[in-house]
C-alpha cells in the first residue's frame, strides 16, 4: 500500500532476504523486510509498540493527502494528521506486523 516494489529475493536458508524500493529511485535505499523468530526482537517489538512508538517513519510531501489516500486503501491509522511542532505534521498507522509506521511532512 506504501508503493515500495520488490527489488531482492533471495533464499537464506527456512528465511529469505527481501528488500523494497521506491519505484522512482530503483538503484537508492533499499529496505530489508525481517521475520521476527527472536524472543528479544519479539519483545522489543511489542514494547515500542505499546508505547506508541513508530518502527519506522517516512517524509512525505502532504501528510494530510498521504492519509487520505492511505486510509482509503485500508490502511488502519493509530493517529490520524497531527501538527505537532510549528510545520510538523505526523499521522501514524500500525502495518499488520506489529509494528507502528509513521508519515511526516516538515514545511520549511
Amino acid at each position: 500500500m506504501l508503493g515500495f516494489v520488490k527489488k531482492s529475493d533471495v533464499p537464506a536458508g527456512e528465511y529469505r532476504w527481501l528488500t523494497v524500493v521506491s519505484p522512482d529511485d530503483p538503484d537508492g535505499t533499499e529496505l530489508l523486510l525481517e521475520p521476527n523468530a527472536n524472543p528479544v526482537a519479539q519483545a522489543y517489538q511489542k514494547g515500542i509498540f505499546e508505547q506508541g512508538i513508530p518502527a519506522a517513519s517516512f517524509g512525505v510531501e502532504d501528510t494530510r493527502a498521504e492519509y487520505e489516500r492511505l486510509r482509503g486503501l485500508g490502511v488502519k491509522f493509530t493517529t490520524e494528521p497531527t501538527e505537532v511542532l510549528d510545520g510538523v505534521t505526523i499521522a501514524a498507522f500500525e502495518d499488520t506486523c506489529g509494528n507502528l509506521v509513521q508519515i511526516q511532512t516538515i514545511q520549511k
